[in-house]
């Protein structure tokens, strides 16, 4: 077993403020980054702000401000939800960092000099919205069918990076699982997409049209195109912190499916002309959608995240948006179903069975025995569903093992029995529980921890627990 793991999020277009769907990807981030951790792995887990481009531009003239001020407002406004969030990344990284513009710069001035950029010029319909151009075969009535708006079709003079020298190197790579896309379909996707032909594709705007971005070295009328930009994040978030050669090629990038194909083409070419290596699986996640539609912050049909967090605990948001849906696949977002998940699951089953049995050995103490109860825990399936990014699978695991514990306390009465060792079973059992459960509800977890005296560490879950004397437990989840 490999002894390190890099996980990445995508870095955040800073044009707004975050919503659930930006923290849903951070929060799988998380969740893979604390489990490798409680394995006993050395993780580097990155995110961060994207920072550059005609958007912010555009956004920060229009409230009459400088775009580096805007840009200062917006990514805190990201590291203070993560913070609430309880995400344990190791470094918040943002594109406008002196050494990120100077590592871009570096890459551009190696590309140039390799002839892999030209000056040309592009034409193409081009999308404020995504921040990058689109076929006419991606359109839906003529309009860009996440924005609904018609994109621009543009012709000006702009370097080109030539993309289509990588095609049938990039189709070789996904196809032999070198460079690994899931899920299965999203693979197929991306393949059926190189296979209709990559054209080369502009890296730089005229600074006259947009300022707001890192100058070519080797041109100083223009800037480089947010997405060249944006991608070196992923090295320079390692060099910044002089770990690349630890951790580089990332185990696995996460990301939403509207960035799937340039993730899938143009990161991957760059990294082949700069003889670095890929990274070892892209895992591409669905949309949540509110009334079908996906939560977008250019729709304006988002819920607010501090407005989530301000009405329910992170704990909370984190097990809703993992139980709730098949990671990989879109999930609908409802407070109606989050509330009902928390009162039922965490409240009724969680919290009452750790308020119950910590009440009990209170009243009538512990005698240490084996715990027969973990005969019935399957440790292998809940690792395998989190291997395999089955997050909402490995969740239900743990809670049927929950109502296994509750219907044993309920079986063996012990508060009549008054027997010692079936609390001690049963204390145990939440010792394991509690590991199980720290990559997803973090500071519950440790709640019990501290309560109960063991580290949340994997190979304690089959190390009897040390404890003679017991409080009883605050409440873990009021009811909403």
């Amino acid at each position: 077993m490999t002894k390190k793991f890099y996980v990445t999020t995508p870095i955040y277009y800073a044009n707004s403020e975050p919503h659930p769907g930006s923290a849903y990807t951070t929060i799988a981030a998380d969740i893979l980054a604390r489990w490798n951790k409680i394995r006993g792995k050395e993780v580097f887990f990155l995110t961060g702000t994207d920072e550059h481009g005609k958007k912010i531009q555009e956004t920060a003239e229009k409230k009459g401000i400088n775009p580096k001020k805007f840009v200062d407002f917006i990514s805190l406004k990201f590291k203070e939800a993560f913070k609430k969030l309880n995400i344990s990344n190791d470094f918040f990284i943002r594109t406008t960092d002196k050494k990120h513009e100077e590592e871009v710069k570096k890459i551009l001035q190696e590309l140039y000099d390799k002839d892999l950029i030209y000056k040309g010029y592009y034409e193409e319909y081009y999308c404020v919205g995504c921040e990058q151009y689109l076929t006419v075969n991606d359109l839906v009535d003529g309009k860009c069918p996440l924005h609904n708006r018609k994109p621009e079709l543009k012709k000006e003079e702009a370097y080109l990076f030539k993309l289509s020298k990588f095609q049938n190197q990039l189709l070789e790579l996904i196809k032999k699982d070198k460079f690994k896309i899931s899920p299965k379909d999203k693979k197929e996707e991306m393949i059926s997409f190189i296979e209709k032909g990559l054209n080369d594709i502009s890296i730089s705007r005229l600074k006259e049209n947009v300022y707001w971005g890192i100058e070519l070295p080797f041109d100083k009328k223009h800037t480089c195109f947010v997405w060249v930009d944006a991608f070196w994040n992923y090295l320079t978030g390692l060099k910044i912190n002089k770990v690349f050669d630890k951790f580089w090629p990332a185990d696995v990038q996460l990301m939403a499916k509207d960035i799937m194909r340039v993730h899938s083409t143009i990161w991957p070419a760059l990294l082949l002309a700069t003889n670095n290596k890929l990274p070892k699986h892209l895992f591409i996640h669905g949309y949540f959608t509110i009334n079908g539609k996906k939560m977008s912050k250019t729709l304006g049909n988002y819920i607010g995240l501090d407005e989530l967090l301000t009405k329910y605990s992170a704990d909370s948001i984190r097990y809703f948006l993992f139980r709730e849906t098949v990671f990989g696949e879109d999930g609908d977002f409802s407070e109606k179903v989050l509330i009902e998940r928390h009162n039922n699951e965490l409240a009724n089953k969680l919290g009452n069975l750790v308020s119950r049995v910590t009440g009990l050995a209170e009243k009538v103490g512990l005698k240490k025995t084996k715990n027969n109860l973990l005969k019935k825990l399957n440790l292998k399936k809940i690792e395998n569903h989190i291997e395999n990014y089955e997050f909402d699978k490995a969740l239900n695991e743990i809670f049927s093992f929950i109502d296994i514990c509750n219907r044993h306390i309920q079986n063996k009465k012990p508060w009549e029995t008054k027997d010692k060792k079936i609390l001690y079973e049963l204390l145990d059992s939440i010792k394991a529980i509690a590991i199980l459960l720290w990559p997803f509800i973090p500071s519950t977890s440790e709640r019990i921890s501290k309560n109960l005296g063991f580290e949340i560490k994997f190979e304690n879950i089959k190390k009897l627990l040390n404890i003679k004397k017991i409080k009883k437990s605050e409440i873990l989840f009021k009811k909403i």
